[in-house]
């Protein structure tokens, strides 16, 4: 059942990545600014993100199954509106329902392993998962870019929905689960139900877990997703293929990395001071593609950061470990809802940084990795803080 679950999961991390490759075709095709190249992404990130904690309702009181079979099929549409796209703004129409449909794709495998897998294994199992699920950004490497230049872009959304359907069937035969036993159910009602959330903000650690959550995967993604292929195309006159093979590369480090670091968990009393020291070699690693130390320096260091990536488990790990047991469902639930908003806001933001550099005559990619080297720092040096003090000094 967790394999069915993966699957619908590395569909979502295939769409969340098409940017990077599609980037520069589509671009041209339809005429887009380099600030609206940023919105194309963030759109999904924004439908995804906005929707985390609806999902984690939704999967409280349905449960697993149902939500995914019920949502996932916009992902589907959405697939299809934007191979027809003619504009920017069906472009984006596309994208959001893209985002919708695969908004529950994520949380349903966390929530699936919280409830049905020791909590000691969490780490593990989350780091697996995500490690399984990030193989969908392989096909929007190598694979991607050959059907693009052998095709078009709207061929790659084109095969990326009928894998989506085999995915959908996968999920819709082998998943099973018992009767949610929801407190919901039992009487609250949904807007009662959302106002809880508000509870995680009675905890100090919380503004840290934030701050870190929302440029954490963001920044890991907006490189990946979306300013990968412009950097190498644009920066160093590689060719789409070859920008591919190092999106690949990419792909794969980042597919080892989240069940790497998962094993390697050190448990509650360091992995804060693991995850702020992950966070700053990641800010330093950006930081270098700012300045531009050369094509081979811009190459290692995308590859570096996936193999980097994979510290986000701990984030996971810590959310799981911090916060009472009644109120799991709803800490993960914030967690990913803000972790990926902040994808959208990155991209979306990187991208008003480009338009800005190119006005002033100032290399626009110094600019975007520049943002995210300063603000993935800020988010660490926060979560360092407001850590629980019990931790941060058993680490």
């Amino acid at each position: 059942m967790l394999m069915a679950l993966i699957s619908a999961f590395a569909m979502s991390q295939a769409f969340r990545t098409v940017a990077a490759i599609m980037a520069a075709p589509v671009q041209l095709e339809l005429g887009l600014s380099s600030q609206e190249l940023g919105i194309f992404p963030a759109a999904f990130h924004l439908a995804f993100g906005s929707l985390q904690l609806a999902m984690g309702l939704g999967i409280d009181v349905h449960g697993v199954r149902r939500t995914m079979l019920c949502v996932f099929p916009l992902a589907i549409v959405g697939a299809f509106v934007s191979s027809q796209a003619a504009n920017f703004g069906q472009l984006l129409i596309g994208q959001a329902l893209i985002g919708l449909g695969c908004a529950p794709a994520y949380l349903s495998c966390s929530v699936f392993i919280g409830r049905n897998f020791p909590v000691g294994r969490f780490a593990a199992l989350t780091g697996f998962a995500l490690g399984l699920g990030t193989a969908g950004t392989l096909l929007t490497g190598t694979p991607l870019a050959w059907l693009i230049e052998a095709r078009s872009w709207r061929a790659g959304f084109v095969a990326l929905g009928c894998m989506s359907i085999a995915a959908w069937l996968f999920v819709f035969a082998l998943v099973r689960e018992a009767p949610s036993k929801s407190s919901t159910k039992s009487g609250k009602s949904i807007a009662a139900a959302l106002l809880d959330y508000g509870e995680l903000f009675r905890f100090p650690q919380t503004s840290g877990v934030l701050a870190l959550s929302i440029v954490a995967l963001a920044s890991y993604m907006s490189l990946r997703g979306l300013w990968l292929g412009p950097l190498l195309v644009e920066r160093h006159g590689m060719s789409l293929i070859q920008s591919g093979n190092v999106a690949l590369a990419v792909s794969v480090t980042g597919i080892a990395s989240g069940p790497i670091i998962g094993w390697l968990d050190p448990g509650p009393a360091r992995r804060v001071r693991w995850i702020f020291v992950f966070a700053l070699t990641v800010s330093s690693l950006f930081a270098a593609i700012a300045v531009g130390v050369g094509k081979w320096a811009d190459i290692a260091a995308p590859i570096a950061i996936g193999l980097l990536s994979g510290y986000t488990v701990l984030q996971q790990a810590n959310v799981r470990s911090i916060y009472p047991e009644q109120m799991m469902g709803r800490a993960l639930a914030g967690f990913t809802m803000v972790m990926f908003l902040g994808i959208a806001v990155m991209q979306w933001l990187t991208g008003l940084a480009a338009s800005a550099a190119a006005a002033l005559g100032i290399d626009p990619f110094a600019a975007v990795f520049g943002c995210i080297a300063v603000a993935l720092a800020v988010g660490a040096v926060t979560f360092w803080v407001r850590a629980p003090v019990d931790v941060a000094e058993a680490g």
